[in-house]
């Protein structure tokens, strides 16, 4: 049973190349971005084996929520804090726990929290999907209809390869996921108390030039600010804890999100599920 419904209007993926970039934490600022814009938002977190979302919105110590329908199946009730509503199979194992699963097992599961959560109405889900381009993304393209993907880098040239990879995942022929833009994570440290200097410890302009290079938008670069990672990690995103220069670029990256979303709706079709196997096709080893 699906209950991922019409209700939902756009579904993201926030995807990367390879892990370490950032991706959940621009996942969930978007997410509550979107949020604070008065849009109804969800947030599912589609990394199976490395769930950080519980930690970083405060919900690694709830309990599931869920409740069988008139046919005996569960439905899972999605979590509600910084105004989304958010799944994760962080709140359903042990902290401590390592998922010793095979790719279609959880495949499995993550298929059974998109499409089986009450999201309710929505104007956005938001997928923190897991790095790489493997299983849980060929999961996703296979059940529902992708309006598009965000994909995630850093400025360093070693990204350029990995974050390309992402991009031709979505862009191949039997997958047709349009990629509404790059975030550049990490652009530059700026250091507490001391807003107005940068650092480019990474490099300078490589999401920049990854994104000229691939044909798609910029929609904003990230810094890196100390004292972030520590609300981060005490449950408090950097928008929702009202962080000044976080909270201007994230509004400012979901305001070209919106944009290309919009532009997308209104010169393509929906996006269809993907009907083949394209795992056959050689899509895990896109390059």
């Amino acid at each position: 049973m699906s209950i991922l419904t019409e209700s939902v209007k756009n579904i993201i993926v926030v995807a990367s190349g390879k892990g370490g970039v950032g991706k959940s934490t621009v996942a969930v600022n978007i997410a509550v971005a979107l949020a604070q814009k008065g849009l109804k938002v969800g947030l599912l977190d589609a990394d199976i084996y490395g769930p950080s979302i519980p930690l970083m919105l405060g919900l690694k110590d709830e309990k599931p929520q869920y409740y069988k329908d008139e046919n005996g199946n569960d439905v899972f009730v999605p979590y509600e804090k910084f105004g989304l509503k958010i799944s994760s199979i962080g709140t359903y194992i042990n902290n401590d726990d390592a998922l010793l699963w095979r790719g279609p097992m959880a495949a499995s599961v993550f298929t059974q929290l998109l499409t089986s959560t009450a999201w309710g109405p929505l104007d956005y889900l938001i997928i923190d999907s897991p790095p790489g381009t493997g299983d849980i993304q060929l999961s996703l393209v296979q059940t529902v209809g992708v309006t598009g993907a965000v994909i995630v880098t850093t400025p360093q040239e070693v990204a350029y390869v990995e974050a390309r990879k992402a991009v031709t995942m979505f862009r191949k022929p039997e997958i047709k996921v349009p990629v509404l833009g790059l975030v550049e994570n990490m652009s530059w440290f700026t250091p507490a108390g001391h807003p107005d200097e940068k650092y480019f410890i990474f490099g300078k302009d490589g999401g920049k030039t990854i994104a000229e290079d691939l044909h798609i938008a910029l929609l904003g670069q990230v810094p890196l600010i100390g004292h972030i990672c520590e609300t981060a990690d005490k449950g408090l995103p950097a928008v929702a804890a009202g962080d000044e220069t976080y909270t201007k670029v994230f509004a400012d990256i979901t305001d070209e999100l919106i944009k290309m979303v919009e532009i997308r709706n209104s010169v393509m079709k929906p996006t269809e599920a993907v009907q083949t196997n394209p795992d056959a096709e050689g899509c895990g080893a896109a390059n």
